[in-house]
């Protein structure tokens, strides 16, 4: 009997070659150069407040972390196999880069914002705020119909939150305190930070013969979730996205770390956060069902969102209702601001009949999916993350109302892929592996 890791796709071959050009220094270089631009256009050009101030600081953060890279072309160079041009030092290149273009911009406007400047958080850290204090007080974090209709119109939009009950949680300190530190994007980007560095130490245990390759796998990932100027921004200025984000990557991580039910429960926090989740949740049942341990693997993904929405439903069924389903939904009081020009939203806008003809393409896509799901469960972390990336990505261009700032999940997911790879398939030659010589599912 023999231990061969299962041959990696053939769109991870190709990331992975990409990647590896020149020590991994060459797409370094790209990142952070092609981030500076977008950053100092963010700066000119945009139209939000708050999206300006990140650019500003955010631009020399990525020019800085550039010029550290070109060292490290030249170190390269000069002498191959130089510390400085190695893993480690792309990953102190990588921690610089993030606290210069997310945690130093973000400081700086949550310390303004306390300070008395109103133009220096996104409406959703307002919403998660609002929320965290109704929670405290009236044991649910949303607002009811006639509550919200007696807000005057422009605050109406503000009295929706369109999250699940447990993202109302980095909203509490907010309610005990009002300083810079009680922020709620201080808690996203310090929840984001420690499930980070879990998933990275989880990836660690993982055993195979690409291990070895691993490590550079783990940094892009790593990159494509923090530093990744989408990722920066949204973290910066908003945030919600990024511990739901952080949570399904750990959750892959412990996939494929043969951990469906800690898996389970990882994305089962995430979905208790937000909706984005739950298409990876199911997703990710169906692994673990391959794995034998679908059950498992269900009580936290699934359980886990059922028990944050119970108390919410028991104390106002209806504010629950109007905030979680009528306002996504667009049958609420307001219409959600997400307009980002992608091609659902461009056919629900020009043709005749145009949300109905993107909403049939939205569900067409999802029996797609589930019929793929069906008939070829995903058997490896690795394809479990690609169609959860591509079906998330699919989903994000044909919703009639989305955000440009939602691509970050499908954009870090199949980053993340090859950084998944290299758990052993167990086989004798010629005999096709079955559930008997196949490693057990651990919890």
């Amino acid at each position: 009997m023999t231990a061969d890791p299962e041959p990696p796709a053939p769109a991870t071959r190709r990331w992975t070659a990409i990647d590896s050009a020149a020590g991994g220094l060459a797409l370094d270089l790209g990142l952070y150069a092609a981030a500076a631009t977008f950053a100092g256009i963010t700066a000119a050009t945009s139209t939000l407040t708050p999206h300006r101030a990140w650019g500003a600081l955010a631009t020399a953060g990525y020019l800085l972390a550039a010029l550290a890279v070109a060292g490290q072309f030249l170190a390269r160079h000069r002498h191959a196999g130089t510390p400085l041009a190695g893993l480690g030092a792309r990953w102190a290149v990588t921690g610089f880069a993030w606290a210069t273009t997310t945690l130093l911009p973000l400081v700086t406007q949550s310390v303004q914002r306390a300070a008395g400047r109103t133009d220096r958080a996104q409406e959703e850290v307002v919403v998660v705020e609002h929320a965290g204090t109704r929670l405290a007080e009236h044991g649910t974090p949303y607002l009811g119909h006639d509550a919200i209709a007696a807000l005057p119109p422009g605050e109406q939009l503000l009295g929706y939150t369109p999250y699940q009950p447990g993202m109302a949680l980095f909203g509490l300190p907010r309610a005990v305190a009002d300083a810079w530190w009680t922020d709620a994007r201080i808690w996203f980007a310090l929840v984001t930070a420690v499930v980070l560095a879990a998933a990275v130490a989880t990836l660690r245990t993982v055993p195979g013969q690409v291990a070895p390759g691993r490590g550079p796998a783990v940094l892009r990932g790593v990159q494509a979730a923090t530093v990744l100027p989408v990722c920066a921004l949204t973290l910066a200025t908003g945030g919600d996205d990024l511990p739901v984000l952080a949570l399904c990557l750990l959750a892959l991580a412990l996939a494929a770390a043969d951990r469906p039910g800690r898996a389970g429960l990882a994305v089962g926090a995430a979905g208790a956060l937000k909706l984005f989740a739950w298409p990876v949740a199911v997703v990710l049942v169906c692994w673990a069902a391959t794995r034998r341990a679908g059950l498992r693997a269900a009580l936290g993904a699934l359980g886990l969102p059922v028990l944050a929405l119970l108390p919410a439903l028991l104390v106002d069924r209806d504010a629950l209702v109007e905030n979680v389903l009528r306002f996504p939904l667009g049958h609420g009081l307001v219409t959600s601001p997400a307009q980002s020009p992608f091609p659902g939203h461009l056919i629900a806008t020009a043709l005749p009949a145009g949300r109905i003809v993107a909403a049939a393409l939205l569900v067409a896509t999802g029996v797609a999916i589930a019929a793929r799901l069906l008939r070829r469960p995903p058997r490896t972390a690795v394809t479990t993350a690609l169609i959860c990336g591509y079906g998330l990505l699919a989903a994000i261009l044909l919703m009639p109302s989305t955000r440009f700032g939602y691509l970050l999940y499908p954009i870090a997911l199949l980053i993340w892929a090859p950084a998944l790879a290299g758990r052993p398939a167990l086989h004798r030659p010629g005999i096709r592996a079955t559930s008997a010589t196949r490693p057990a599912a651990r919890a």
